[in-house]
């Protein structure tokens, strides 16, 4: 019986000793360990994987023109200062938590949720990536770098007053005009935009210089749900930058069509041709429109009209007749006419 207690007290000893060294280290599950993992490696690349919900809504609203038996891609140039594009400029600077449409490709590019191509070569292969520290050295944009513990991609942060959001003033838009025989289906696809800057050089000259190209598919996941304010009389945020795109709420000038020489249009024609030529562009598209569908019969509307104004006409007069009380007859009239008898 000594035996027995003597062994269960240093057995009970043994117990209180590895609960003290295991107060000693934090318990964390598997689960959490992976989660605080991955939660650090997005955090030191800055990327965030789109859902499968979001990949999958983004290829259905994809527009496929491979099919199409006609394309004509057109380059336009919006100035975002203009009523009609200012959903995309204003606010200049974040505003209660609202940030123009710059300002939220610029934090998309930074985080690394977009990939973003070279303007000189309008290329969209992995050849001509353009790195946002690049962007920034090119702009000469303050920023601070920041180096993950451990290892990691470095990170660059930038103030909000430097995002050049109120420079960006201009941006091109590349359509695609097209007609899908498959499905009788004549639209207009957004291919990719461009940002614009109006940069102040040391001489004082002021230029015009494209940052960046983007493709339009790649950046609607993000822009699909943010809403803006299209008028000065209506305040509702009623549609998304979507649909500010995709229904083209915008305007702007053609400046480039694709052509053999891969020249704009300033190259081709003198300042007194180049908007003769842009409205003569604008009205082949609409002539090409037009010219898909066959236009009603004008015989048949004419007559249809006729029948229907005879039809009118005629109900009209039976409604007047039914209306118009009958005047009593002669005959009526004497029998209801009080009798006197000659008799005496």
């Amino acid at each position: 019986m000594k035996r027995f207690f003597h062994i269960s007290f240093i057995l009970i000893g043994l117990i209180n000793v590895v609960d003290a060294q295991n107060t000693n280290v934090p318990r964390v599950s598997r689960g959490g360990d992976r989660n605080t993992q991955q939660q650090q490696a997005d955090a030191n690349t800055g990327s965030r994987r789109l859902s499968v919900r979001a990949q999958m809504m983004n290829e259905q609203m994809t527009q496929e023109i491979g099919n199409a038996r006609w394309i004509r891609n057109i380059l336009r140039e919006l100035d975002l200062t203009i009523e009609k594009n200012a959903p995309l400029y204003f606010p200049v600077r974040e505003t209660n938590g609202t940030k123009n449409f710059f300002t939220t490709l610029f934090h998309l590019f930074s985080e690394g949720k977009i990939k973003v191509y070279k303007y000189e070569n309008e290329s969209f292969d992995d050849d001509n990536l353009l790195t946002f520290k690049e962007m920034l050295d090119a702009l000469n944009i303050n920023y601070d770098t920041l180096q993950p513990i451990g290892g990691g991609l470095t990170r660059y942060v930038v103030n909000s007053s430097d995002i050049p959001s109120r420079e960006v003033s201009k941006m091109f838009i590349k359509e695609s005009w097209y007609f899908d025989q498959n499905n009788s289906l004549f639209d207009v696809k957004a291919l990719a935009l461009c940002p614009l800057a109006q940069l102040l050089l040391e001489s004082g000259m002021e230029v015009t210089q494209g940052l960046f190209w983007v493709k339009y598919e790649d950046i609607r996941p993000y822009i699909q749900n943010n809403l803006i304010m299209t008028s000065n009389i209506n305040n509702a945020k009623m549609y998304t930058v979507d649909d500010f795109f995709r229904r083209r709420m915008y305007e702007g000038e053609i400046i480039q069509t694709d052509n053999l020489m891969n020249l704009p249009l300033s190259s081709l024609f003198n300042e007194e041709e180049l908007p003769l030529e842009q409205q003569r562009i604008e009205e082949q598209l609409k002539s090409f429109n037009e010219a898909l569908w066959v236009p009603a019969d004008i015989t048949t509307v004419v007559l249809s009209k006729r029948e229907a104004r005879r039809a009118s006409s005629a109900r009209t007069t039976t409604a007047a007749k039914e209306k118009v009380p009958k005047a009593p007859t002669a005959e009526k009239a004497t029998k209801s006419a009080p009798t006197h008898s000659i008799r005496r």
